[in-house]
């Protein structure tokens, strides 16, 4: 499970993850169990490759993991899960992860 205080930093990178409407959707569809690139592609009605854009950053921010299971077939299937997070927005939440930022304002992240 995601640490309950993330640092300023992590709040930053978990709030601008999260500030786009397909990995909103991503999340959501995750909340039910792992799934696979492909199929879960269809069930969002996005390409996969923009899909696999969205899986990384969600990835990076430590919002979703990530296995490769090999089918029956014998292919190799990418299945992503939720990680376990909450974040609780406060004033006082906000003024304590300013004191352990080290974004810049403008600086990529």
């Amino acid at each position: 499970m995601r640490d309950p205080t993330p640092t300023g930093d992590d709040l930053i990178r978990i709030l601008a993850t999260l500030s786009n409407p397909h990995r909103v959707r991503v999340v959501a569809a995750l909340q039910d169990g792992p799934n696979y690139v492909s199929q879960l592609a269809r069930e969002l009605g996005i390409a996969r490759a923009l899909l696999q854009v969205h899986l990384k950053k969600l990835e990076a921010a430590g919002l979703v993991s990530s296995r490769i299971q090999v089918s029956d077939d014998g292919k190799a299937m990418k299945f992503y899960e939720v990680n376990p997070f909450s974040v609780h927005l406060t004033p006082e939440r906000l003024a304590t992860a300013v004191e352990t930022l080290t974004i810049e304002k403008g600086s990529p992240r």
